[in-house]
């Protein structure tokens, strides 16, 4: 009976260490070559992303406006879409979820009245700073 369980183990077959040496050194060179390309891409997917966002915000907003008369105020800010800020004709809430965060996790800016339009939407982009470029370009309602 050993020598049927000793031939058993003898037939099975598998992989020798240096095999999958050679598979992990590939995938490690196909993902040095891919992972560059792909990375700029990310950061274009969350300033479209925060656009998207943006787009969104100003309609709930216009929203609030047609049902209140104007826009919420600076102080009010953006939670007034979600919670009455004690306005009579408030018919909210105007967003399903909260107030979303900009993709890069930080709260969007808003103010009104606006410099820029009748108020101003933004996220300051990857840095959390006015200005900057690629990521880091600010991202606003009015461009």
């Amino acid at each position: 009976m050993n020598l049927f369980i000793n031939k058993a183990r003898d037939d099975q077959k598998g992989f020798t260490l240096v095999e999958l040496l050679v598979v992990m050194v590939i995938i490690g060179l196909l993902a040095a070559l891919v992972g560059p390309r792909l990375f700029p891409k990310l950061g274009k997917g969350k300033q479209a992303a925060a656009k998207a966002q943006i787009e969104l915000l100003g309609q709930a907003l216009d929203q609030y406006r047609l049902d209140v008369g104007s826009y919420p105020t600076t102080e009010q800010g953006l939670n007034a879409l979600v919670t009455n800020p004690g306005v009579e004709k408030w018919e909210g809430p105007y967003l399903k979820k909260g107030v979303p965060l900009d993709p890069w996790g930080n709260p969007y800016i808003y103010q009104f009245p606006g410099t820029h339009g009748e108020y101003d939407l933004l996220s300051y982009g990857r840095d959390g700073k006015p200005g900057g470029e690629g990521e880091d370009q600010d991202v606003t309602s009015w461009q």
